[in-house]
């Protein structure tokens, strides 16, 4: 089974402690395939996810929307510590830029 017009986030990686390929879906966190082969990771973990959403409409609860679908205002809300909003007020101070142009340029890379 898989989904029509599947555009959730999926990725393989590969694990050494189970000396498998495992694929995971951003969407669904507790979900995973372990698998030989990245390919089949990725099949695998596809229908697990298919197989999920058709439980979850089954029982009437909401199913995530694809990452890919979802809007993003390009702003959050991030504490740190007293000290490195210092330094980094610094920076930004020496390299004549906002500190929020600095920080997003740390977190682009």
């Amino acid at each position: 089974m898989t989904l029509k017009n599947d555009r959730y986030a999926y990725r393989v990686i590969w694990s050494n402690s189970d000396q498998a390929y495992v694929g995971l879906c951003a969407e669904f966190p507790t979900l995973s395939w372990l698998a030989g082969t990245p390919e089949a990771a990725l099949k695998g973990i596809r229908r697990v996810v298919a197989e999920g959403i058709k439980i979850m409409e089954t029982d009437g609860d909401a199913i995530p929307s694809p990452l890919s679908e979802r809007k993003f205002s390009g702003k959050f809300s991030v504490r740190i510590p007293p000290q490195v909003h210092r330094e980094l007020s610094i920076q930004a101070a020496e390299e004549r830029v906002s500190l929020n142009r600095l920080v997003s340029a740390k977190l682009s890379r």
